[in-house]
């Protein structure tokens, strides 16, 4: 009943702040966390936990599989260095200033670098929603940083844990061993899970059974990885860029379509419900607190933030320079960002349900466990609920937008792709025995087209754009006639549901083509 009546409140809380963040105009992570926190006033909820496992076995392989599968290989190779020195240095960084602030406070070494380990990494799916106003450089960045550190996070999480219970032994061999073994063990699993998880979905031919391995491949990634010790996260990225570089040439449409439509809908479903249930288990945490006080508690909340939120300022303003110093390449003067760049940087360091998973999924025998989880979960609270409101003004503020090369880039593909199909056209319709005539009807449609891309002005800009604008929304229209044509004739008995769902399915694909497809919008990830 218990689970039930949470399944409920979290779609309820779901449906209400996506709805109230599209109206206002704000970050959904910030309404649905609040949510969370309000639904815990319930008695009825009370009882209701986030089990770590749920994170790291249901979520999280799921969330970063996808995230990977959209993101950019070529900007990760073009900043790559500085996404490897993120995801390594910074977060050891990071969790050695929050254990020294907890450490301060009163707290123990080992349950301090346990608390350090869980605060360290970034979240990729809060960086993955919040970012996206930032321009595509940027963004990637901080989706790939939030991608990788997981794994630096863990080995230096599962040290703490181990050395604080009396498991492990700190030593450089063994410590270098786990990172190897980490890196290059999630590395290998994540390739080989692909590998074949591609040669399979190679013969098939059943858009379902597509996203049954589409939704296994990440699952079994993880875990594999995870049974030899290996990063279960960075297998699951490994995975997932392999994927989406195989998906275009190998699948068909019809599978990539069904896949990218499911696997939209439950990675957006999953990741609102599980910061609705970060905000359950905040709240939480404020009422299984024990060992101290309150008011010690928030201090410690504070100084860790502090700790966490500095150390990430710092490092944006000091390794860009150490960076110059040593690389003096021309081609990295082109890649330099100024200050406000970096500031915009060094204030999206969200953390999420990881860190809150990692600090759960400490032993009960642990000293200070209690405050361990409620230090992590206050840092999470104030990074969604402080920092991310704060994001918009930031990016504003250091005059950050969209550069247009996704819309260039975009355009140049379809120009290219119509140019060479209708020099490709006679050999097509020799090759499908097409008729003269419908030949020159393809024709003229394609010649249309490709007069929109290149436009009738010397500059090509704003005029192209009205123009291709002017061209979609009658295209729209026509859709929308259409549509009305077919359910007044399902109305007046002329045709039957079936064959209308049919008409409609397709003409339904057709608009979301055009409304997500056109250039100017950048809405789409």
């Amino acid at each position: 009943m218990l689970s039930l009546l949470l399944a409920v409140a979290v779609g309820v809380a779901v449906l209400v702040c996506t709805s109230l963040a599209r109206q206002f105009r704000m970050a959904p992570p910030a309404l649905l966390l609040l949510a969370g926190v309000l639904l815990g006033f319930l008695p009825a909820l009370r009882a209701a936990h986030l089990p770590p496992e749920a994170v790291l076995l249901l979520f999280l392989p799921v969330l970063l599989y996808w995230e990977s599968f959209s993101t950019s290989l070529r900007e990760i190779r073009s900043n790559l260095r500085v996404i490897v020195l993120l995801s390594t240095v910074l977060v050891a960084a990071t969790a050695a200033a929050a254990a020294v602030a907890a450490h301060a406070l009163g707290m123990p070494w080992g349950p301090a670098w346990v608390l350090g380990a869980a605060v360290a990494p970034t979240d990729a799916t809060a960086v993955g929603v919040l970012g996206r106003s930032l321009p595509r450089r940027f963004a990637t960045t901080l989706r790939a940083e939030s991608l990788v550190n997981d794994g630096t996070a863990l080995v230096i999480y599962a040290l703490a844990v181990g050395v604080t219970v009396g498991e492990e032994h700190v030593g450089l061999a063994g410590v270098s061993g786990m990172f190897a073994l980490a890196y290059l063990g999630g590395i290998v699993m994540g390739a080989a899970v692909a590998w074949v998880s591609v040669a399979l979905r190679k013969r098939l031919r059943d858009p379902f059974q597509h996203n049954i391995l589409a939704l296994a491949t990440p699952l079994a990634a993880y875990l594999i990885a995870e049974e030899i010790e290996a990063s279960g996260v960075l297998a699951v990225v490994v995975s997932g860029l392999w994927v989406s570089r195989a998906a275009p040439r190998l699948f068909s449409a019809e599978a990539r379509q069904y896949v990218g439509t499911v696997m939209g809908f439950l990675t957006a479903l999953a990741n609102a419900a599980l910061f609705v249930l970060v905000g359950l288990e905040v709240q939480s945490a404020v009422r299984d607190l024990s060992t101290i006080g309150l008011a010690q508690a928030l201090v410690a909340v504070v100084a860790v933030s502090a700790a966490v939120i500095g150390v990430r300022f710092a490092w944006m303003f000091t390794s860009p320079y150490l960076i110059r110093m040593v690389d003096r390449r021309p081609v990295q003067r082109t890649r330099r960002v100024g200050a406000k760049p970096r500031t915009v940087m060094a204030a999206a360091g969200f953390r999420g349900a990881v860190s809150l998973a990692a600090a759960l999924a400490v032993p009960h025998s642990l000293e200070d466990r209690d405050l361990v989880v409620f230090v992590t979960a206050g840092v999470i609270a104030v990074t969604l609920l402080v920092q991310a409101p704060l994001m918009p003004r930031i990016v504003r503020w250091a005059g950050l937008h969209d550069d247009g090369s996704a819309d260039r880039e975009r355009r140049l593909a379809e120009t290219t792709a119509t140019e060479e199909a209708l020099a490709a056209l006679p050999e097509l319709a020799d090759r499908v025995g097409a008729s003269p005539e419908l030949t020159g009807q393809v024709r003229e449609q394609f010649e249309q087209r490709l007069s929109l891309l290149r436009g009738d002005e010397p500059d090509d800009g704003e005029d192209t754009r009205r123009r291709i604008q002017e061209d979609r929304e009658l295209r729209l229209a026509a859709l929308a006639h259409k549509h009305d044509t077919v359910v007044r004739l399902r109305d007046e008995g002329t045709i039957d549901d079936e064959v209308m769902q049919e008409i409609l399915t397709n003409l339904d694909f057709e608009e979301v083509q055009l409304r997500n497809h056109s250039f100017g919008d950048h809405s789409d990830r």
